[in-house]
Order: structure tokens, then C-alpha cells, then sequence
């Protein structure tokens, strides 16, 4: 197992200023590489304090890529819904030669209808748009001169500059959350797997699917499973829910706003997402902790309940989410520090350093093509 720091601002200029946050996140991503964690990830998202304070995932790992050396930077994730082809590729290869081949590149549909109203964007037919634009910056990081006709843009004798240092392109990744047939679908397309378990249950079963779509698909390579998940570490279980229980709650309370939006809408392409602010909403720290979205507590606890989730997911990378609810300052520090030194080492049967044919290595530049 590897791991890393997955970012998701969820705080407004009412609960912490832009500066201090990015202070903050930039100052645990050092801390992240000095401790020999793989990834940094950061989410994109606008308008709102769910994710408002980073819209643009592919700036802040240009700053991380200037304070780092060796980390990953992934981006958890872009909206290519909301992008031309050629401009995300563009600035996809642009972080990957200032960061000499660092980037990993997930990306994920939206489901903000807000986002699609702002950016004039339907909802319907948003599966489509995604998968073309995947696909259309795929090849513009693999090839040269391209041309594209689809129903959401065209263009001819496309050459992006500069030309991606990772051959032949840096790593995809794709998210889901609930629906099977988007986890056949990464599998199907030989991408990596984003996963954030939430809510009160996650079914493991999803992911066993992705591995057969996969493996079917793809028997010379293997899949690859990223989960991000909120965690904080503390002496003792009483201490850690008494420092993670407050900021879980504003998690969920900035989640749930977010998602009001969903109260008014119905999409083909979004089944079930009709009011699920509510379901959000109802939620609490000790369900999130209790049912396994979050890990919380001592050493010991935080290694059983990676154990247990290990046993059903099998995750190839841990994504610690170490800025829920606005958490920062000292706090995020010593869990990060915490987890560093007295739960990595118990997980030290799952946990290795880079091995010379990974990204990272020196063969980064010949990176997996998932």
C-alpha cells in the first residue's frame, strides 16, 4: 500500500481565509514528502465552500511541485466537462515538465448541478461529454496533429505544446461513487480507480467489478485502487473525537449545502442524486466514524480500522483527506505526524517505498498508461 494527502477545501473567507488554507496545505504536502508519502491530490470545484477554494487542482500542484522534489501530484479530480480538450492537455503537460514527470491525472464527471448551470453545461448527456473529452486528451498527449468531431467540440491538426515528460502520457484515473456500471466502465478503459467511501455503507463488491472489467480488458497490466478518506490521529480515542468530531461536522454541514441544489433536479445521467442533500444532511461525526467514511482515534485504532477496510477493498493507495471541515494549523500537523510515526510503521507488512519501475523512480519517464 502506498500513501498520500488528498485535499478537498471545504472552508469560505467566514472560516478561514484563502492564504492561511493554501499556507496550511502547502506547508503538509512538504511534511507529506519528507515523511516519503507517494501522493499529494487535490479536487477542483467552484462557487461554493465545498471545494470553492481550489478550481483550479493543476495550479496548486505547480506550487507543491516547486516546494517538492520526489511526491506525486495527482489531481482528485478535474472536471473535463468544464474544459476544452486542448486546453487541459495543455496544462496537464505544462505541471508535468515543471515537476520533470510528477503528474497523475484523475478525472471525475461533476455532479454539481449548480457548476453545470454556471457553466452552461447540461446535466443530460454529461457522460458522453466526459468520456469524449477523456478521450480527446488522451490522444492529445499521445499524439501528434490530431482532429476531433464530436458533439461537444472539434478541432483539427492539434499539436499541444509542451509535450508531456511521462511516455507515453502521465497515469488517468476516473471516480466513482455508487453506480456499477461506471466501475465496469474504468475497468473497461484500463484506468485507475478513485474511490471515497461515504455515507453509512460502501459496497466492496463495485470494486471487485472494476478488477474483472479490468483484468478482462486488460490481462498484460494491472488495476490500481486509490481511496481517500478523512482521517485523524490522536494519543487516544477520546482525544481524536473530541478534536475530528467538530470539523466532521462541518464537513458534513458544507456537503450538505452543496448538495441542496440536488433538491430541484433530476438528471438521466445522475440517477438517484434527487435529494441527497438530505441523506448528507442527516448524517453525523459518529456515523462517519462508526461506519468506517472517516477513521478517527488512536494508533491502534486507526491501524485496525485500515486493516478492516484493507480486507474489503484492498486499496492500492491510502489518500489521507487531513483538511476536513477546515481542520489546519497544529492539529492537522501532529495527526499528520501521528500517523507518520506510530501507524505507518504497523502497517509496515503493506507499506513499501518506490520500486524502480513505478512513477517516481528513475523510469518516471516511462510512466503505467492506466
Amino acid at each position: 500500500m502506498r500513501f498520500g494527502l488528498s485535499f478537498l477545501p471545504d472552508c469560505s473567507p467566514g472560516t478561514r481565509s484563502a492564504t492561511d488554507y493554501y499556507d496550511d496545505v502547502l506547508g503538509l504536502s512538504r511534511m507529506a514528502e519528507q515523511a516519503g508519502l507517494h501522493y499529494v491530490k487535490m479536487t477542483e470545484h467552484y462557487l461554493h465552500p465545498y471545494g470553492g477554494y481550489c478550481p483550479s487542482p493543476l495550479t496548486f500542484l505547480a506550487a507543491v511541485a516547486a516546494q517538492t522534489t520526489r511526491i506525486r501530484l495527482m489531481t482528485g479530480c478535474v472536471l473535463p466537462v468544464f474544459h476544452h480538450p486542448i486546453q487541459l492537455a495543455s496544462h496537464i503537460s505544462m505541471v508535468d515538465a515543471l515537476s520533470d514527470g510528477r503528474v497523475e491525472v484523475g478525472f471525475a464527471r461533476a455532479y454539481l448541478p449548480y457548476e453545470f448551470s454556471a457553466f452552461q453545461v447540461p446535466m443530460d448527456g454529461s457522460r458522453a461529454r466526459f468520456e469524449a473529452t477523456v478521450n480527446a486528451v488522451h490522444r492529445l498527449l499521445t499524439e501528434e496533429h490530431v482532429d476531433e468531431d464530436t458533439p461537444f467540440f472539434a478541432f483539427q491538426d492539434a499539436t499541444v505544446l509542451p509535450r508531456p515528460v511521462q511516455r507515453p502520457r502521465p497515469p488517468f484515473w476516473v471516480a466513482a461513487v455508487q453506480t456499477p456500471a461506471s466501475f465496469v466502465r474504468i475497468g473497461e478503459l484500463g484506468h485507475g480507480l478513485l474511490i471515497t467511501p461515504s455515507g453509512t455503507s460502501f459496497d466492496p463488491s463495485l470494486v471487485d467489478a472494476y478488477r474483472q472489467s479490468f483484468l478482462e480488458h486488460h490481462p498484460d497490466r494491472q488495476p490500481r485502487v486509490a481511496a481517500s478518506v478523512p482521517v485523524l490521529v490522536a494519543d487516544t480515542d477520546q482525544e481524536a473525537r473530541r478534536i475530528a468530531d467538530p470539523y466532521l461536522s462541518r464537513y458534513l454541514e458544507v456537503w450538505s449545502s452543496a448538495l441542496t441544489s440536488w433538491d430541484s433536479t433530476a438528471s438521466t445521467d445522475y440517477a438517484d442524486y434527487t435529494g441527497s442533500g438530505h441523506r448528507i444532511g442527516a448524517m453525523t461525526a459518529k456515523d462517519m466514524r462508526v461506519f468506517g467514511s472517516a477513521v478517527v482515534g488512536s494508533p491502534e485504532q486507526v491501524v485496525d480500522r485500515i486493516g478492516r477496510f484493507q480486507q474489503d477493498v484492498r486499496a492500492d493507495v491510502l489518500l489521507l483527506q487531513t483538511d476536513f471541515g477546515g481542520l489546519g494549523g497544529s492539529e492537522a500537523r501532529r495527526s499528520l505526524d501521528a500517523f507518520v510515526s506510530s501507524v505507518m510503521p504497523k502497517l509496515a507488512g503493506e507499506y513499501t517505498g518506490p520500486a524502480a519501475d513505478e512513477p517516481g523512480s528513475a523510469a518516471r519517464h516511462e510512466g503505467p498508461t492506466s
